[in-house]
């Protein structure tokens, strides 16, 4: 279609990012380029480019493909960072803002940012203090539009990658969700697909301005990503 986007997805090995590849199985209005520094297990029937690259050369796939928006969904965990700061920074705060840097420099005009709730560049966590210091430097680069997801905990199926509090805490979370009210439900646990689904909804708006998401905000922004038949030849 004339009038499909080109959106960029940095991060698309990961959970989050897989997810949004998944969400554009069949989809006529998104041209998806993703950016990996590894190759990526891709889904059956989808259609999109994917550069393998080391992050050094991905600002100059930006410049090659020249997205109107770039989906960033990278991160890290402690335990793969090695227990280490400086090593979780390097992904979660220096890669990050390393690509945004290069995106705004190459004329993207929408940067899809998903952050973490808690996210808080004042915080006494060092995990959400990171989160928090990479929202506010984003925010500096002046991005044509700025969204920053901060959702609960990811429920999905990721790469032999759960660390066993985190698997416990997805396994209590529909009784856990059914506790958490008014301020609380932002803690909520929510499904990967619905994050996935926000991310792209948010990078075909035009609307100008910086939007932090909460779990509710990412669900109305999910509900209204215009749905797709499956199936058809």
């Amino acid at each position: 279609m004339s009038d499909a986007i080109r959106i960029g997805l940095i991060g698309a090995t990961g959970l989050i990012g897989f997810t949004v590849i998944e969400q554009c199985i069949g989809r006529e209005d998104v041209r998806l380029t993703g950016i990996a520094r590894r190759e990526a297990r891709l889904p059956r029937g989808i259609r999109m480019e994917m550069f393998v690259a080391e992050p050094a050369k991905w600002g100059e796939v930006i410049e090659a493909v020249r997205p109107r928006a770039i989906i960033c969904a990278l991160g890290t965990t402690w335990k793969k960072a090695g227990e280490d700061e400086t090593a979780f920074r390097a992904v979660d705060q220096d890669l990050v803002l390393d690509t945004a840097r290069a995106a705004k420099h190459f004329g993207v005009e929408r940067f899809v940012h998903v952050s973490s709730v808690g996210a808080d560049a004042l915080s006494k966590n060092f995990y959400l203090r990171v989160k928090g210091e990479v929202e506010r430097e984003l925010t500096k680069l002046r991005f044509d539009r700025l969204d920053i997801l901060r959702p609960g905990l990811l429920r999905g199926q990721r790469e032999n990658d759960r660390r066993l509090a985190e698997r416990l805490g997805i396994a209590a979370a529909p009784i856990v969700n059914l506790l958490l009210h008014g301020k609380y439900r932002q803690y909520r646990a929510i499904r990967a697909e619905i994050v996935a689904q926000a991310a792209l909804a948010l990078a075909k708006r035009a609307a100008r301005g910086r939007f932090v998401h909460d779990n509710d905000a990412i669900l109305r922004a999910a509900k209204s990503l215009p749905r797709i038949e499956h199936g058809e030849a």
